[in-house]
């Protein structure tokens, strides 16, 4: 039995970048992510994740790292293998997609302005390029399931935070309210973070600073290299 000779399959990388966005007084903090806009076909003018072609001597989290680079400008503070999607009628040609998901810093998403690049909020998202919602839905799933046993949060978060950046960032990755009491009891016996002797002073009463113990991972990889 003889068999057809296989298309010639091209192999991508995308990255779902997830940052926070604090609200006004009024407004919760919502998860935003960078989207580009193509410029050609197929899809030309949808958005679209950031992503290019693997380099036949590069490995794919160093294809993640350069065409986040080169697309947004943006440095992860984490960075993980989310997915491999390779449905056959994905894309006109054939194409499997290495997707990574990363996190980025409030701070440093505010100062990445590249063109033809915007931000959206993860949860309102316009009808991307190919079988991008799919992925940005996926990936949203794993924040929200990983953040219970990790301490994935931190990827948001500079290095010294107050308990209520930490839980700011909780309920916008969980989308509800946290009653505050309750966190600080779970989040300092866990073990995870390490209180500062400095504090932050403004219109309320001060609150002191927090650091992650270094010595916990941000999130458990098993076996693989970090």
């Amino acid at each position: 039995m003889t068999r057809t000779s296989a298309p010639d399959i091209r192999v991508a990388v995308s990255t779902v970048i997830f940052s926070l966005r604090p609200g006004a007084e009024s407004r919760d903090a919502s998860i935003v992510l960078p989207l580009v806009r193509r410029t050609r076909e197929p899809h030309e003018g949808r958005w679209a994740l950031p992503g290019g072609w693997v380099d036949a001597d590069e490995n794919l989290e160093a294809t993640a790292s350069r065409t986040l680079a080169e697309t947004t400008g943006l440095a992860p503070s984490y960075l993980e293998q989310l997915y491999a999607f390779g449905d056959v009628d994905r894309s006109p040609t054939r194409v499997v997609s290495i997707v990574y998901w990363a996190l980025v810093r409030e701070d440093l998403s505010r100062t990445a302005e590249q063109h033809n690049v915007e931000w959206f909020d993860a949860t309102d998202l316009p009808p991307l390029a190919f079988d991008h919602n799919h992925i940005v839905d996926y990936a949203l799933w794993r924040l929200r399931n990983k953040v219970g046993y990790s301490r994935i949060a931190h990827g948001f978060l500079p290095e010294d935070f107050t308990l209520a950046d930490l839980r700011e960032v909780y309920e916008a990755i969980l989308g509800r309210r946290l009653d505050p009491a309750n966190f600080r009891r779970q989040v300092e016996s866990s073990g995870t973070l390490i209180p500062t002797d400095r504090f932050r002073t403004g219109s309320h009463r001060p609150a002191r600073l927090y650091r992650y113990n270094q010595d916990v991972e941000l999130a458990d990889r098993g076996p693989l290299p970090q």
